[in-house]
């Protein structure tokens, strides 16, 4: 059996149709009652976008229900459902809690209301029952202020128990650059883990932005039109969040053929790629499926699969172990089975 780690999974966009649909009809009749029946919503909600830009206003619907009183329903089924379906051991779990505030307040009370989200979350993703290593990443945003976002910051060095690492998001193509060096700069002399949404799309190539970065939010325009970049990508020892899916939602790209350069041209130059969902419940898709599907279209071989596997454990900010599941797994069953040769030894 095969564990998986996850490092790029929004909650606002993790959420699976049904699971927000029982949500919207239990709590929100006003917005289940635009939708004729289930079917209908579900394909309203999964349905590919034309550009990146509508697929975002798709977080909005969610962010908007996501409220201090709901997140720990919708936290549970996630990590339920990432436990008994996608045989996850570790997941970050990336989201803006300045939208998870109420948004009668004021933006000064919105920030001093961020800390108890971050808590609520935290204790929300420790559960005993499904036994899935869960840390958070907090996102800066494009379209909120630097006040907010280095409140933002800040509050993920406060943390530590609960969060691993902060994000840049909210569209590439509205970051204002000087604000977001000033950012990760006050980050690294924190000791802060970076990532962020960079070279997904034709808009976000900002090569200014990469020495801030320890992983790089999707980087798929880095191997398809910037290969020169991959040797300073490498040396920095920097990993891709490859999320397959999402460059077919978003328009992004034609075909999932398409990425055969990106891992290619990745594995040549010695660039770690984790494969991730991003966003399962606008995909409908779980993370051992975007491993399938690359298997499938010949994307990548199993040799590629087993090296995503072990770069996504060792790119992970917070995984405790020095190895992966599989090599826990196996010593543990070798124990056991020394453990039981050395009784029968005595024995016989």
């Amino acid at each position: 059996m095969s564990l998986y780690a996850e490092l790029h999974r929004h909650l606002g966009g993790s959420v699976v149709p049904r699971v927000l649909w029982r949500y919207f009809e239990r709590n929100r009749p006003d917005i289940s009652d635009k939708f004729s029946h289930y079917s209908a919503f579900e394909q309203f909600y999964t349905q590919p976008k034309d550009t990146l830009e509508e697929y975002l206003e798709l977080h909005t619907l969610v962010e908007s229900v996501q409220t201090k009183e709901a997140l720990p329903y919708f936290i549970y089924r996630l990590i339920r459902g990432a436990y008994i379906f996608e045989n996850l051991a570790y997941l970050e779990l990336r989201y803006t809690p300045f939208y998870r505030t109420p948004a009668h307040l004021s933006s000064v009370q919105r920030i001093d209301a961020m800390a108890e989200i971050i808590e609520v979350v935290g204790r929300a993703s420790q559960q005993s029952e499904y036994p899935v290593v869960t840390k958070q990443i907090l996102c800066l945003h494009s379209r909120l202020s630097y006040e907010t976002n280095r409140a933002t910051l800040e509050l993920a060095a406060q943390y530590p128990e609960y969060v691993c690492g902060i994000d840049i998001a909210g569209g590439d193509a509205a970051y204002n650059l000087e604000e977001i060096k000033r950012l990760y700069a006050h980050a690294q002399s924190l000791g802060i883990n970076t990532t962020g949404h960079l070279y997904e799309t034709t808009d976000g190539c900002y090569p200014e932005l990469l020495p801030y970065l320890m992983r790089i939010g999707h980087g798929i325009q880095i191997p398809l039109h910037y290969p020169e970049l991959l040797k300073e990508v490498a040396a920095r020892g920097q990993c891709l969040e490859v999320c397959p899916t999402t460059y077919l939602q978003t328009g992004t790209l034609k075909e999932i053929s398409q990425l055969k350069t990106v891992f290619n041209r990745c594995f040549d130059a010695g660039v770690d790629i984790a494969i991730c969902t991003d966003n399962a419940g606008l995909h409908n898709v779980r993370l051992p499926f975007e491993y399938e599907n690359l298997l499938t279209h010949d994307v990548i071989g199993f040799d590629g699969l087993r090296a995503c596997q072990a770069a996504a454990f060792r790119h992970a900010f917070a995984w405790p172990h020095p190895q992966q599941p599989a090599y826990l797994l196996s010593s543990l069953l070798n124990d056991r089975s020394s453990h039981r040769n050395s009784l029968e030894s005595v024995e016989g």
